[in-house]
């Protein structure tokens, strides 16, 4: 039997695999005759945790394309993933040719990463539709149409609110969103913000778009895209879309020891830091954070890492590193003296912490997989977002859903691309802290929403619905 191929392209970068293998499982899932084959593309100088490959099954393939020498010239602070994706589309076709002559498959579609739209040009070379991923807010999604449509439409520069304490009003948002919390991506004069609103004149092109997001958790922003951006294709939320097997396997055998930590601290009594795959700090910041944590009294774990180096022509490194000795950027005496009510780590296993009973708040990026994992586990955020939309993430869970304490949800940490760090006093983050682990509201908000993510994704639940009326009606499936 000829079998129906999709063919997956996530964007390169640890935060996008994780949530496109889930949703190739989910299709896979609901019907037996779909095969996925999901295109890798590396990035030049990738950690080592993030460069293994998962195994392919009879149903499920990856292949990897491999960064050579020649993609480090393509580096730039914002262009660099445009310029990897247009320099992969001749290597891409050559995989899919190869997948179609050597597998009884038709090709039935592309299913491609936020950033990877431009590969909707090879489908066209196959005659295939593509339908985007979109691996972030639907809220996220309206405001890339808003922008877009108001810079092409009005001729507006968004570039210009840069420091500005202007308000915007965006269909997707119940709230006036401040232009603070706008994506620094967005508010870049040297390309950035051009690719970056560039990227939704793509997602007008395709077939479909697919949100990891659930009716019950935005249903306002999921209405806006129905109602308010003109030439928007039909929109399918499914999610939450979470890899929830609690792995804890490392190299250096920690997880163990930090769930064996945990397995001796009281229910919910613990706070947990932290930023996600690229999410550092400098020095003088570090030190204000112990403080607030000391001071605080809250048990805590903390996941700290060494920031990259800043970038240079020869050399861009995108992820921390671990420290070999955490006192060295620590308050002399941080660590004895909190040895009975803390633990610093350094990369830590997430989702294993996320769902384990001791813990019970979670300092965070706001990455919009943390995100869904917190309220997946139940676990109320206190928002710190670092960098990409994280702010926006921050302000919808703070101010529009109630779901939140705030440490600093403008924060963002311009260091990876060479400019300077935000700084949050002691104080601030104390009171976060503080908020996070005592607010009722907060966490009986966070309790009613871990409730219905998941009956969203359960046998007749919103996303388990659209899923079905996704691969019903709009794949052509052989029967």
């Amino acid at each position: 039997m000829t079998t129906s191929e999709l063919v997956f392209i996530p964007s390169p970068g640890a935060g996008h695999l994780p949530p496109t293998i889930e949703l190739a499982k989910l299709l896979l899932h609901h019907d037996h005759r779909i095969s996925v084959t999901i295109i890798i593309m590396k990035l030049p100088l990738e950690a080592k945790h993030n460069t293994e490959t998962p195994a392919s099954t009879h149903r499920l393939r990856f292949i990897d394309i491999p960064a050579d020498d020649s993609t480090k010239d393509l580096l730039s602070p914002y262009t660099f993933l445009t310029n990897l994706i247009e320099y992969n589309k001749p290597r891409v076709a050559n995989v899919v040719r190869g997948i179609i002559e050597s597998h009884s498959v038709r090709l039935v579609g592309f299913v491609v990463d936020m950033f990877c739209v431009a590969m909707t040009d090879v489908a066209n070379q196959f005659e295939a539709p593509t339908y985007l991923y979109f691996t972030s807010s639907a809220a996220t999604l309206g405001l890339m149409y808003y922008l877009q449509a108001k810079r092409d439409k009005e001729d507006h520069d968004v570039t210009e609110l840069k420091d500005s304490k202007s308000e915007l009003s965006i269909p997707s948002y119940v709230n006036f969103v401040p232009a603070k919390v706008l994506p620094s991506v967005v508010l870049d004069k040297d390309g950035g913000s051009k690719m970056f609103l560039d990227l939704a004149i793509g997602f007008r092109k395709v077939k479909g778009i697919i949100v990891n997001t659930f009716q019950e958790l935005e249903s306002h922003g999921i209405e806006s895209l129905l109602t308010s951006y003109g030439d928007v294709p039909p929109v399918f939320p499914v999610g939450p879309l979470l890899n929830l097997k609690n792995t804890t396997d490392d190299d250096d055998g920690k997880s163990g020891e930090i769930m064996t930590w945990l397995n001796e601290q009281p229910e919910r009594s613990v706070v947990f830091l932290c930023f996600g795959s690229m999410g550092s700090f400098g020095e003088e910041q570090v030190k204000e954070m112990a403080i607030a944590i000391e001071r605080s009294g809250q048990r805590f774990l903390w996941s700290l890492r060494r920031p990259p180096p800043p970038p240079t022509k020869e050399k861009v490194e995108f992820y921390p590193k671990e420290y070999e000795n955490p006192e060295e950027v620590l308050p002399k005496g941080f660590l004895e003296r909190t040895s009975s009510i803390g633990k610093v780590i350094g990369w830590a296993p997430q989702t294993a912490v996320l769902s384990h009973p001791s813990v019970g708040g979670f300092v965070s990026h706001c990455g919009w997989n943390s995100t869904l994992e917190s309220i997946w586990y139940g676990v109320p955020i206190a928002a710190w977002p670092v960098y990409a939309e994280q702010q926006l993430n921050a302000f919808q869970l703070v101010v529009e859903l109630g779901m939140s304490a705030e440490i600093r949800i403008d924060y963002r940490n311009n260091m990876r691309s060479g400019g300077r760090e935000m700084f949050v006093t002691a104080e601030e983050i104390e009171s976060g802290i503080r908020r996070l682990m005592s607010d009722v509201e907060i966490r009986k908000k966070v309790k009613v929403m871990k409730e219905k993510s998941r009956m969203a994704v359960s046998e007749g639940g919103s996303s388990y619905t659209t899923i079905r009326h996704f691969i019903d009606n709009h794949l052509m499936i052989n029967d």
